[in-house]
């Protein structure tokens, strides 16, 4: 009974020991190398066990990780949270229990592949729900999260997840594998290694020898090795941070005080003669129909500063709302309107309403409309100058279009979406949100992390728009190049701009925007390979 509860404890130990390293990998903590070990003690703990045994331990698992994760979800939901954790855990559950079918020699490539494909379920099925993806811990770490140009976020965690199980297979065979079997394990490994290695060069060729944009960085942009590239074009863009409380969001008493804040900081940005404005999503504080006197209000002060502005309102349509950005040209008139095409489910609308409509006394829940067209807005070079006075370059120069879309709320996290822009023509990307809902925690940095991918994926640059942080200028390389701060160096919770050139140029899609998920077939195939190779070895031992 002693001996037992002791094997009990230890494997309670190495699930919670995995559930923290992965935790600790992701923000706030950042310390992305944990992940690249963080299954390993789960590895062991599951290790020739049943398979009933393998999907509870694992599921423990996910039930810490996710607690950990999203703990900030309480701020909205206390009931939903723990509903939500309790499935998203599930996928922890049924990596463990299919893992154990498999023996060791083809484990290197088919976990990873089961834990990809997983991963991709969870983010389709119900709507889905990718957030905190294994690749995603890997945001800060510049060479490795290139590869997402070819095979998008999936291929960055199926890496960390190889690593995993390299590092487990050797610590493994160290002590319990001896002979020419252990000499054919380490063959395997040596074959895993040399895939990370060319993932790290492939990096390092991206990063240093063959950049796909000039970027800016604390002072002129660098030109020169991309020159070659194709015209380029610089823009500059103004992103406002208004820093609006969610109590303060939707009170009556609070318009006159919300519209003051954009429009200050609107004209302090404006100083630095931006082409572009941008306000975050559903700054407007009203739908916009029924007070249509704030929204000409607006219009009155995109006239007085001569600059387009993009920014995020609620409207209405046929008794219908939607979710939705709007461009006002320099003249004060509505150019382009985008309504979101992906919406939040259980929080801008109720799925199967009428059998679920008691889900309303649960979380807060709106009541939107998804947009149904890809949108692209054209900001025009030189809006507000007359093509007769200007010379025949710079007018060449004024009849070019910049062309972008923009992603709201958690949009980015949904890789096709973006990508589906990019083909349309978009050639950057902008994410206007709201994550006041969270208050001061993680949730605002684990979403930049989705934003990040989109930008290496489709190698276009992304300009984020928050309520309350994080706004700010992400690289086509991944890198954030600037975000909103104070003085102390915050980024959320507090308000202000920031005005940053990004350059503009004439590029390929990348393998991703123009193939998509094609790696998620070839996980597949790996799974069924293993599957096979397997299946033939229990059956010769039969």
């Amino acid at each position: 009974m002693v001996h037992g509860s002791w094997f009990m404890a230890k494997e309670l130990f190495l699930c919670m020991l995995s559930a923290i390293l992965l935790i600790i990998s992701f923000p706030n903590f950042n310390l992305w190398i944990l992940a690249w070990v963080g299954f390993v003690p789960l590895f062991f703990a599951i290790e020739n066990k049943s398979k009933a045994r393998a999907f509870f331990l694992s599921y423990i698992t996910g039930i810490i990780f996710w607690t950990g994760t999203i703990y900030w979800l309480i701020h909205v939901t206390l009931l939903g949270q723990i509903l939500l954790i309790l499935y998203l855990a599930l996928y922890f559950g049924i990596f463990g229990y299919l893992i154990s079918f498999f023996s060791i020699r083809y484990t290197l490539y088919a976990i990873p592949s089961i834990w990809v494909l997983l991963e991709y379920i969870r983010g389709h099925l119900f709507t889905g729900f990718p957030w905190a993806l294994l690749g995603y811990s890997q945001y800060l770490n510049l060479p490795i999260i290139q590869i997402a140009d070819i095979a998008g976020a999936w291929g960055v965690s199926f890496l960390v997840m190889m690593v995993n199980v390299i590092i487990k297979e050797i610590i493994g065979s160290r002590f319990k594998v001896q002979g020419s079997r252990q000499k054919r394990n380490y063959k395997f490994l040596f074959v895993a290694c040399g895939l990370w290695l060319m993932a790290c060069g492939y990096g390092v060729y991206k990063l240093y020898l063959l950049p796909v944009y000039p970027e800016r960085s604390r002072g002129a942009p660098c030109l020169s090795r991309a020159k070659s590239r194709g015209a380029l074009r610089p823009i500059k863009i103004s992103v406002i941070q208004g820093n609006i409380p969610q109590e303060l969001k939707w009170n009556p008493g609070a318009k006159d005080f919300i519209m003051n804040k954009y429009f200050t900081l609107t004209r302090q940005a404006v100083e630095g003669k931006p082409d572009l404005i941008i306000w975050p999503e559903a700054a407007l504080p009203v739908v916009l129909e029924e007070e249509p006197i704030f929204f000409e209000r607006v219009e009155d002060l995109v006239k007085g500063v001569r600059t387009p502005l993009l920014l995020g309102a609620v409207n209405t349509s046929n008794n219908l709302y939607y979710n939705s950005a709007l461009l006002i040209s320099p003249e004060g008139e509505l150019l382009t309107r985008y309504d979101k095409l992906h919406l939040v489910p259980f929080g801008e609308y109720i799925p199967l309403r009428k059998i679920l409509r008691f889900l309303e006394t649960v979380v807060p829940i709106g009541d939107f409309t998804a947009g149904k067209e890809y949108t692209i807005f054209a900001l025009p070079r030189y809006p507000v100058t007359p093509l007769s006075r200007l010379n025949a370059q710079t007018r060449k120069r004024a009849n070019a279009q910049t062309n972008f879309s923009a992603l709201i709320c958690f949009e980015d996290l949904f890789p096709q979406i973006s990508r589906e822009f990019v083909k349309k023509g978009a050639n950057f990307l902008v994410n206007i949100t709201n994550d006041a809902w969270f208050s001061k925690t993680s949730s605002p940095y684990q979403h930049l992390q989705a934003s990040v991918f989109r930008a290496v994926e489709n190698r276009v640059n992304l300009v984020r728009a928050a309520n309350t942080g994080i706004s700010g200028f992400i690289a086509p390389s991944g890198k954030i190049i600037f975000l909103v701060q104070d003085e102390k160096g915050k980024n959320i919770f507090i308000d202000g701009y920031k005005t940053q050139e990004i350059i503009i140029s004439k590029r390929p899609l990348s393998f991703y925007t123009r193939y998509g998920d094609v790696f998620i077939v070839a996980c597949f195939l790996f799974l069924l390979y293993g599957i096979m190779r397997n299946f033939k070895k229990h059956k010769s031992q039969s």
